[in-house]
């Protein structure tokens, strides 16, 4: 068992499964001792753990849609008691959630490393096996089914719009040419497909071919995108006064959503095009930075997943003080 904030941070006591951004999520929650934290995406358990033994006396309310989770948590409420509750739930269904008075609340979108990391699940191609994509298996359809019954303009937006795959209309038509052939059934033969639709990959930062594409179908099967425009605005609420909520997001349509909610909730335009006077928005909370926070050179060297990482953190702001600051 870890046994101290230091041995959290230590990318060895994970073996292989390290929190990304854990230092800079603590930072950004400012700990005090007795807080009340809601981690909205336990995982592993890694950033959970790091918060409870942050400072004395914290309690973490933990939710997680995958079952696997459920049972990694078992390990926590033993060493942690009463000062841990694990919840089966889809951050999605937060406004169901009856607690609220949070003083923190954390999201780490995108799939975990321990979602990675079991080839049974499907959501890698490193390894063959079934295509599934499910974060909860026992609900919805794998991608293996969604290939191939969905309509071709589902497959457009899982593979164009969520996997951003410049050449989306060669998948597209891949995949419908592919349906009945088996070829769809698994994680190899499916990236095996795409890669000759897409060809070599081009460029310095080479992703495999499949890459994309595998991401997008995974967004669009367990409704992400969806799942974080409902999670936000009810986690938000769910704050006490001077409560702080941080999202971590591992690609741009992820952090887009993000930083418009952040930015919508400080009271400034949430992008370009938004004309809105200032009388017309209201100021609820503070961005605790108006740029992302990445990871640094030595995490992502010990840690490569961590590349893409993007933090953002907003400081809910006591209600007497709404629209009295203009950031």
């Amino acid at each position: 068992m870890l046994s101290s904030v230091d041995d959290v941070l230590n990318p060895a006591a994970y073996g292989g499964h390290v929190p990304v951004l854990l230092r800079e999520t603590l930072a950004a929650l400012d700990l005090r001792p007795g807080a009340k934290i809601l981690d909205g995406t336990f995982g592993g358990g890694g950033h959970t753990r790091a918060i409870l033994l942050a400072a004395e006396g914290v309690r973490v309310i933990a939710l997680d849609r995958d079952p696997a989770a459920e049972n990694r948590a078992a390990s926590l409420g033993e060493a942690f008691g009463q000062r841990f509750q694990f919840i089966a739930m889809n951050f999605e269904d937060l406004k169901e959630l009856k607690e609220s008075g949070f003083d923190g609340i954390l999201f780490d979108f995108g799939v975990s490393s321990f979602q990675l990391d079991s080839a049974e699940r499907g959501f890698s191609f490193r390894e063959d096996a079934p295509l599934d994509m499910r974060m909860n298996p026992e609900v919805g359809s794998s991608a293996a089914e969604f290939l191939e019954s969905a309509d071709e303009a589902s497959l457009v937006r899982a593979v164009r719009n969520y996997g951003e795959e410049k050449r989306w209309r060669r998948v597209v038509e891949s995949i419908l040419q592919a349906r009945g052939s088996g070829r769809l059934q698994r994680t190899e033969s499916l990236s095996q497909l795409v890669a000759e639709a897409v060809g070599p990959s081009r460029g310095r930062n080479r992703l495999h071919p499949a890459t994309r594409t595998f991401q997008g179908i995974r967004v669009e099967i367990n409704d992400e995108l969806k799942a974080i425009e409902e999670g936000l605005p009810a986690a938000f609420d769910r704050l006490a006064p001077g409560g702080i909520l941080v999202a971590i997001s591992f690609h741009s349509l992820e952090d887009r959503i993000v930083k418009r909610f952040c930015r919508r909730m400080a009271g400034r335009p949430e992008h370009a095009g938004d004309a809105r006077t200032q009388d017309q928005r209201s100021v609820q909370g503070t961005m605790l930075s108006t740029r992302p926070i990445s990871a640094s050179e030595e995490e992502i060297a010990a840690n490569p997943r961590s590349r893409s990482a993007r933090l953002r953190a907003i400081r809910r702001l006591p209600h007497n003080d709404f629209n009295k600051e203009i950031l």
